[in-house]
């Protein structure tokens, strides 16, 4: 199975990003969504698995939850906005990472790309990064990469260069 990871889409998609989610078989998307027409065009082309952010209005919160959880073979996945990093995890999550931690867990917020193991929890920390044009990130990323009997495999970072840059 081809994932698409992105997050911090800020109201913003265009061909470039469209063209990776028609190669996908499913988009996850880690919240800051700003727009349903962001997840109305993915879902265009695949199955879309998306959570709110902070930034999110009352109809993307009414469309998407707070928190994903879900297994794809026996890999449990756990999707949030606002989660932290492995030994940062935010207050409101940590307990129930404590006890029931999923195999990957990956949130966005920082528009900071990171993956990162977390051995204490022995888990695999996932955030993509942010791929729309608003915010204070100097880059625009996102990740792909396929789910084969139960482990990530051929995992990729795409990147679109610096924000604001023509490409």
């Amino acid at each position: 199975m081809k994932i698409l990871l992105l997050s911090d889409t800020h109201s913003y998609i265009d061909d470039k990003i469209l063209n990776y989610v028609k190669e996908a078989d499913e988009v996850w998307h880690a919240g800051d969504i700003g727009s349903l027409e962001v997840t109305n065009q993915i879902e265009k082309y695949c199955k879309l698995r998306a959570v709110y952010g902070n930034i999110d209005n009352h109809k993307i919160r009414g469309t998407f939850p707070l928190h994903q959880k879900f297994k794809i073979d026996q890999l449990k996945v756990w999707i949030t906005h606002i989660g932290g990093y492995p030994k940062r995890y935010n207050p409101r999550i940590r307990k129930e990472l404590l006890a029931d931690s999923p195999d990957v867990f990956i949130c966005g917020h920082s528009h900071i790309l990171k993956v990162m193991r977390d051995p204490d929890l022995n888990l695999l920390h996932m955030n993509p990064g942010a791929i729309g044009v608003q915010g204070f990130h100097h880059k625009r990323t996102m990740l792909r990469f396929k789910i084969e009997h139960s482990t990530i495999n051929d995992l990729e970072v795409i990147d679109f260069g610096k924000r604001g840059a023509k490409v």
